[in-house]
């Protein structure tokens, strides 16, 4: 179904995640060193990684950073002990998808990876989006600001595409967080806040009139017509 790149140094975790993600059907390419993962992952195709943060010679979050640089579009979901450093494994430096705190139930994961495989693939009747200065090919997954390209991770993708797709009506936070993320998400609701200041960052120049990013106190988010 899926190409996946585990990286996790823990024996027991790494093999019952290999065993389990290989029953669900997922052709499993695995590695315990950060600095292997970053290296096939920037080098190799694959749909999925999923991230140990505490690895032995660099940091997931390093690794995660470094592959973004090479592969902005690349799914990742980062597995975690330190409940503390949720908001930095889902922040805008690193860039992760989705997580997965330590201990965890292999449902769980599965969940998790279903749903990110299913959102990465869901199509939409709508190829081409325009709104503002904005311009984005939903098939082709890139968007534009005027005649730049923006680069953009798969969530703030998938927001900016949200957003401009519904401009001039304001987006409950609600919904964007079932879209964006899941129904049944679990992290802190500042993660869609956080995405929200970063787009704003990347699109620059346009803070207000059309195509900038309105906050809609008590409701959610809008993107300004023209």
């Amino acid at each position: 179904m899926a190409r996946v790149l585990l990286v996790e140094d823990d024996e027991d975790i790494g093999s019952s995640l290999e065993r389990v993600l290989g029953r669900e059907g997922h052709d499993v390419v695995r590695t315990a060193h950060g600095r292997q993962g970053v290296e096939r992952a920037t080098h190799e195709r694959f749909d999925l990684l999923v991230l140990d943060l505490g690895l032995p010679d660099i940091e997931g979050l390093e690794v995660c950073r470094q592959v973004r640089q090479v592969r902005p579009g690349q799914l990742i979901l980062m597995l975690t002990a330190r409940a503390e450093e949720i908001d930095t494994v889902v922040g805008l430096d690193a860039g992760a998808d989705d997580y997965v705190t330590k201990p965890f139930r292999l449902a769980e994961l599965l969940a998790r990876v279903r749903a990110l495989l299913r959102r990465s693939a869901r199509q939409t009747d709508e190829s081409l989006l325009e709104g503002g200065h904005v311009r984005i090919d939903v098939r082709a997954r890139r968007a534009w600001d005027g005649e730049r390209e923006l680069e953009l991770t798969p969530k703030e993708f998938d927001l900016l595409a949200l957003l401009v797709k519904e401009k001039g009506a304001a987006v409950p936070r609600g919904r964007i967080i079932d879209e964006v993320w899941d129904p049944h998400w679990f992290g802190p609701t500042k993660t869609l806040d956080m995405h929200i200041l970063s787009l704003r960052r990347k699109l620059g120049e346009h803070a207000s009139g059309p195509g900038a990013i309105t906050t809609v106190r008590g409701v959610g988010y809008r993107f300004e017509a023209d």
